[in-house]
């Protein structure tokens, strides 16, 4: 019986519980591939969407079957067709996907038929739902080349999916659709996935992929994961880049993703299946794991203007009253006004923060993170946060830190620790004031 100790599990749980409430009643499509089945990964995975689900999440599940295809395909002496990025399904490949789908829905159920082995939820099985909830129509002939019976998404059944969801039920979508005169059509994974989470109007699109996510340095495939994207920043990316035409390229799942935000799916996100507890990580923690691409058209997150130097000045100065702010004069915002980000709504700001670098010491400093008192408790102060630790990476910083005398639970919640102040930056060092008291803590980028 393995032993669990106060001093890891209760910082641990106050860490997770504030996600368990955001995220109870929320509706997730949680898309997977084929390879993650084919890798043996089903059983794990099952186990963590049956947390989610116990958490009160409701859940639409799509899973993939490309490999499966392939390998139906070799036994019966054919081969696989592609282009741009799609399987061209003849009645032979039509036949294996048929068999690939039937055999892979009979392995989730029976995956989710076995609660949480060894646990008081063992006992605790999860309903799954499957059905004809999409319409399809065909691909067509794309650039001479005859998709034959590869098709689209045409519709998506919602008031059917959200029924069963809201019974409690997991609905598992496979890749096929029907015309509305019974001819059956190959779909893709990623199109079912994002076409069900937009129909929902679904809280997050998660795909698990054979790719780790997006990384910092697009070139680099060993630099650190850029966990979060702005919709305006996937689109620019996504313009940059070549079309794709294997999974394993940048753009593949970012496509999708920047297409079921721009269809009102707030958060997508792409995650590795090879890593345990993936799903579990992007959703229960701070940093997640993977890329998530955020929709911000609704609050703008953005760099401030000197247009917005008097709602900044207006925002922070009931926390300079109160002491919980450094007082600042117009003279200095308008001086730095190229250091802070704003998050506005309708014109009016209720967010804001600065970072200051000091590129020697390859640290910065975020000062005034401010938000309205009342917009907190919303997620925008972790926004920001993100938002800055961006910047600084894209400085190529090492660290950030910060200075606070009340919100130092905060900081240490999200990844800070507590430091001297001799530690600090020369430069920033002269200018601390001592009769402050205040807690230096820092953050490792």
């Amino acid at each position: 019986m393995s032993l669990v100790f106060p001093h890891t599990f209760v910082p641990w749980f106050r860490s997770v519980a504030p996600y368990i409430h955001a995220y109870r009643g929320k509706t997730f499509v949680v898309a997977i591939t084929g390879e993650l089945i084919a890798a043996g990964k089903l059983n794990p995975f099952a186990q963590d969407m049956s947390i989610l689900h116990a958490m009160g999440i409701k859940l639409v599940l799509v899973h993939g079957f490309r490999p499966q295809v392939n390998e139906q395909l070799r036994a019966k002496g054919q081969v696989s067709q592609f282009s741009h990025g799609r399987r061209i399904t003849d009645a032979v490949a039509l036949d294996c996907a048929q068999e690939a789908a039937g055999q892979l829905r009979f392995e989730i159920e029976a995956a989710f038929s076995q609660g949480l082995p060894n646990t008081p939820m063992a006992n605790a099985t999860v309903r799954v739902v499957s059905g004809n909830f999409l319409t399809a129509r065909p691909v067509g002939i794309v650039d001479g080349i005859d998709f034959q019976q590869s098709g689209l998404v045409r519709k998506v059944d919602a008031t059917a999916i959200r029924r069963a969801i809201d019974s409690g039920a997991v609905v598992m979508l496979s890749p096929f659709g029907f015309s509305p005169t019974g001819e059956a059509f190959n779909l893709s994974m990623e199109d079912v996935a994002t076409g069900t989470a937009i129909a929902l109007k679904a809280d997050k699109l998660l795909f698990l992929t054979e790719v780790a996510g997006i990384h910092e340095d697009r070139d680099d495939p060993e630099s650190p994961i850029d966990t979060e994207l702005a919709l305006a920043d996937a689109e620019r990316l996504l313009a940059s880049l070549p079309d794709p035409t294997q999974p394993t390229d940048v753009a593949f799942y970012l496509r999708y993703c920047v297409k079921a935000c721009r269809g009102g799916v707030e958060r997508s996100h792409i995650l590795p299946f090879a890593v345990d507890g993936a799903l579990l990580q992007e959703v229960y923690t701070h940093d997640g794991i993977g890329t998530m691409v955020v929709d911000e058209k609704l609050e703008s997150l953005r760099e401030a203007t000197a247009d917005d130097i008097g709602g900044i000045l207006q925002l922070i100065e009931p926390f300079e009253r109160d002491g919980t702010l450094v007082k600042r004069d117009r003279t200095e915002i308008e001086r730095d006004i190229g250091h802070y980000i704003v998050i506005e709504h309708d014109g009016v700001i209720f967010g804001c923060a600065a970072l200051y670098p000091y590129p020697e010491e390859r640290t910065a400093e975020m000062a005034a993170l401010t938000v309205s008192p009342g917009a907190q408790e919303q997620g925008d102060g972790e926004r920001m946060l993100k938002r800055i630790e961006h910047r600084a990476r894209a400085l190529g910083l090492e660290s950030i830190f910060v200075l606070t005398t009340r919100t130092m639970h905060w900081f240490l919640k999200r990844g800070f620790h507590l430091v001297e102040a001799d530690w600090l930056p020369e430069a920033r060092k002269r200018k601390y004031n001592p009769d402050r008291r205040s807690q230096v803590l820092v953050k490792k980028l």
